[in-house]
């Protein structure tokens, strides 16, 4: 498949999938994480302003869906002085599909004096060498192992987008951002037998919208209970942390992911 052709393309008002679009989990269902990227891209488009930050972006992911053409709608909540909400409905001729959230706030002065707590940057190089394929459900995306697959100890991967989203649009970092964010799930919720939780949803939260095309994520909790889970990772580009993100999940027994 050649490396310039979109997850999705343009045909009357929808979004058509390409077969890469589909999930690990079934051959025949959509990647949850493109649901969060198409959102993030529309809402972009429609009320991204100069000086107005995308603060925070809350994925709800309730209903898998096969390979179908997705709409995306999106609703102005509300749009003050120094913040601005808005909602995106995400839709395909079975129903609603997904809902996403997304938080804007005025930027401004920074407040004078030190925080009482700042995340560090990471110790990670970027990679130097191209990623290495193994067995099993290939990414479509560039994907750099730091760590093992479900080893103890906090995950680490680096990321790069290698397929347009949109027909032959460029990736923009906040699209980057909300695509990158889906791995918190799997990296944050993995076991040492493969990963048997498949998300619900994920909030992104930016400080600032990463650098360049390399994203790190990086495992920092992990809490679950009877078959639920929360997990957390922090994300990272060369120049350093830039936000976190937050998930909840369900076990899933249907499938098991190891990769």
């Amino acid at each position: 498949m050649p490396p310039t052709t979109a997850f999705f393309t343009r045909k009357q008002g929808e979004l058509v999938p390409a077969p890469h679009a589909r999930s690990p989990w079934s051959p025949d269902m959509l990647h949850g994480r493109l649901l969060g990227g198409l959102a993030a891209r529309a809402l972009e488009e429609r009320y991204a302003e100069p000086g107005m930050h995308f603060a925070r972006l809350t994925v709800d992911l309730f209903r898998n869906s096969p390979l179908l053409p997705v709409t995306v709608e999106t609703t102005l909540v509300r749009d003050g002085r120094r913040i601005r909400v808005a909602d995106a409905v995400l839709s395909t001729d079975q129903g609603p599909i997904g809902r996403v959230t997304a938080v804007l706030l005025r930027q401004g002065e920074q407040p004078e004096g030190e925080q009482s707590i700042v995340t560090p940057a990471w110790d990670e190089r970027p990679p130097e060498h191209e990623p290495v394929t193994a067995g099993g459900w290939q990414p479509p995306f560039d994907l750099w192992r730091v760590t093992e697959w479900g080893e103890p100890g906090p995950g680490r991967v680096w990321m790069r987008e290698t397929y347009p989203l949109v027909d032959d649009e460029p990736v923009t970092p906040v699209v980057r951002a909300a695509l990158a964010a889906d791995f918190a799930s799997p990296l944050a919720n993995v076991g040492t037998s493969g990963l048997g939780f498949i998300n619900a949803d994920y909030t992104l939260t930016l400080a600032r919208l990463p650098e360049g095309e390399l994203i790190g994520v990086e495992a920092t909790g992990h809490l679950s209970a009877s078959g639920v889970a929360t997990g957390q990772v922090t994300m990272h580009d060369t120049a350093g942390p830039f936000g976190f993100c937050l998930v909840t999940a369900v076990a899933n027994p249907v499938t098991r992911i190891s990769r």
